[in-house]
């Protein structure tokens, strides 16, 4: 088994990481108090305990609390400095991180302005790469998405690689966001769609048929239609799975539950991400500690689920480069499956 310590020394990507998801623990009670939130969580250990789920829908609901203690461009500027610091503490090299313009209507900032804030705060960090993907929020309607991608196209110069769609997948199907994701494939910009983690597999095939995403967000109930694994090891789509993300919020009944070992098994592209580690209490080197002691996994094994991420980064081939060939990573094969 590899040491502890491994994992914390690798150089580690991470494709499928949201912003709000991820301010440390520390950093979010900083803002209840600025925004007076002290009648629900009186002191951090409150705070901390208000993270346990019982179900999707009451993470949802959880995550829309959360939100109220995010105001001000400046709260959004110290977040991702936190965040930022957070992750080059972990030796994460490189991330692809979701950000919810329209969660944050209500503040009256624009996208463009979001953006701004956002990347001010992750440009005191230059230990870590951190690009961003915008999450158009389905819950929300392709109608509202439409505005927040012309006004994401301004900002595109900031590092705003690509779109997605999160949020109550359960209720709000992909193939209405089919026109507004050619749209923004033909401003250059690349696609996500959380599927077949709240909905199965019927989700997954209208991110692929319907919205042609460029990667699977969570993938998870694929495990549940063998016609849909046998493309994806074809096609090589990638999965952003997120293994303990799921346990928490109880699309997985554990992790020994969880599919990944039988899509790794089957050939698949599969990554592994965190989601939301400071809403869950994971991180990546947890993450691939956890599957290690789970899956019997030995240290070639973990290198490659690593290297799987660099492969299905959105970066060119130098960029990519320049990541596979990090130290301690430079002797494994170059993906698991592909």
């Amino acid at each position: 088994m590899p040491t502890a310590d491994f994992f914390t020394r690798l150089p580690k990507v991470e494709l499928h990481l949201h912003l709000e998801g991820a301010i440390p623990l520390d950093a979010l009670w900083t803002l209840v108090q600025k925004h007076g939130g002290h009648v629900d969580v009186p002191d951090p250990e409150a705070l901390a305990a208000k993270f346990t789920y019982r179900d999707f829908p009451h993470f949802i609901d959880t995550w829309v609390w959360k939100n109220q203690f995010l105001r001000h461009a400046e709260d959004f500027a110290f977040i991702a400095e936190a965040v930022a610091r957070d992750l080059a503490r972990q030796n994460i090299r490189y991330v692809e991180a979701f950000y919810s313009p329209l969660d944050f209507h209500r503040t009256g900032l624009s996208p463009q302005v979001l953006t701004e804030a956002i990347r001010a705060g992750l440009d005191r960090v230059p230990e870590v790469t951190v690009r961003l993907v915008a999450d158009l929020v389905r819950d929300f309607g392709p109608e509202h998405g439409a505005p927040v991608l012309e006004a994401i196209r301004e900002v595109m110069g900031l590092g705003v690689i690509g779109i997605g769609i999160g949020g109550s997948e359960h209720g709000f199907p992909p193939e209405p966001y089919a026109a507004l994701f050619a749209r923004a494939r033909a401003y250059g910009l690349r696609t996500n769609a959380h599927a077949g983690e709240a909905a199965g597999p019927d989700s997954i095939w209208g991110a692929i048929r319907a919205l042609k995403v460029d990667r699977i967000g969570h993938g998870t109930r694929a495990i549940e239609d063998l016609a849909l694994i046998a493309y994806l090891a074809e096609t090589g789509l990638p999965l952003e799975c997120c293994p303990l993300s799921n346990v928490r919020t109880g699309v997985a009944p554990s992790l020994e539950a969880h599919p990944i070992k039988a899509f790794i098994d089957a050939g698949l592209h599969v990554t592994v991400n965190t989601d939301d580690p400071a809403k869950f209490n994971n991180d990546l080197a947890g993450e691939y500690r956890a599957l290690a002691a789970t899956f019997d996994l030995d240290h070639d094994g973990i290198r490659r689920l690593a290297l799987n991420a660099v492969e299905a980064a959105w970066l060119d081939e130098g960029g990519k480069v320049a990541l596979r060939e990090a130290p301690r990573c430079r002797s494994a094969p170059r993906s698991a499956g592909r």
